[in-house]
């Protein structure tokens, strides 16, 4: 899908994140906080697993990162940016706190989001519609675990392509989109959530929990999942008039650096390169 590529920092009237999974070495906080630096919106939605409760009760890891992205969070509530969280099953210890509200920001089990030009979005973490989640927790935990071994074989695999000039390439992606029953449990996944919106009368869904980003129709209704911010680093976000557009971080990041390496080889040429400017280009 193309990302969307404003011209200049952009201002949108809902910003939707899920799965940041805080608290665990796989987050990609230092390019969220790039994001949200360079995108502004006056609503922000979280959409569950902001924080992973698993990871963190089997060993603690938060670095200063981590800290920065709440204080980043927090600082946009008190600037008066309304801020929704719905919590996951990983972060899920803040369904107890449902109903009330801290620094600005208050917690439901879901939302429903009124789009500027009238369509009624049911939001969602998702897990409530996960079979495995809901009555083999033990399992989820198990293939919680195998995530976090792939991502470290992704890790070393990755480092060995740089080697030879590789580009990122994502292990547990690939898989997502090419082993038989990862493809067939996101479709089902898919339908059941896309059911549920149609049961409540909605216009579509926006959801995540299955880090696996996508804006779609399915059964006759939107299909919107936010991704995540360990892999695919990917957003929803809502333009003024209404339009909903799913922001590829993660790419617009790598062609910002591809970017930046043909400049500097012109420059040590001595042409003068031709470059397109972005105010809202990701950092280097």
């Amino acid at each position: 899908m193309t990302p969307d590529v404003p011209s200049r920092r952009p201002r949108y009237r809902t910003l939707f994140l899920s799965d940041i999974h805080l608290g665990t070495r796989g987050c990609q906080a230092d390019m969220l906080l790039d994001f949200l630096r360079r995108h502004d919106a006056d609503r922000i939605v979280l959409v569950g697993d902001i924080f992973d409760g698993w990871r963190l009760r089997r060993g603690w890891h938060w670095p200063q990162s981590h800290n920065n992205v709440i204080e980043a969070l927090l600082a946009k509530a008190h600037a008066g940016v309304p801020i929704t969280y719905i919590p996951g099953n990983h972060d899920e210890i803040m369904r107890n706190y449902v109903g009330t509200h801290f620094g600005g920001i208050e917690v439901k089990i879901t939302h429903e989001h009124l789009t500027a030009d009238g369509r009624r979005f049911l939001v969602t973490h998702g897990d409530q519609y996960d079979v495995v989640v809901v009555n083999a927790k033990w399992l989820a935990h198990l293939g919680d675990r195998a995530y976090k071994f792939v991502l470290g074989a992704n890790t070393w695999l990755n480092r060995v392509r740089r080697l030879w000039g590789g580009q990122y390439w994502s292990l547990s992606n690939w898989a997502k989109q090419t082993v038989k029953r990862a493809v067939n449990f996101i479709g089902e996944y898919e339908s059941v959530l896309a059911d549920e919106a149609v049961r409540g009368g909605y216009d579509g869904i926006i959801c995540g929990h299955i880090h696996k980003a996508e804006l779609t129709q399915v059964g006759g209704v939107e299909y919107l999942n936010c991704g995540d911010w360990v892999e695919s680093c990917t957003a929803i976000v809502e333009r003024p008039d209404g339009t909903l557009k799913l922001i590829d971080w993660a790419r617009k990041t790598r062609q910002a650096n591809h970017r930046r390496k043909l400049k500097a080889k012109a420059t040590e040429r001595g042409a003068a390169p031709h470059e397109k400017t972005e105010d809202s280009e990701p950092a280097a």
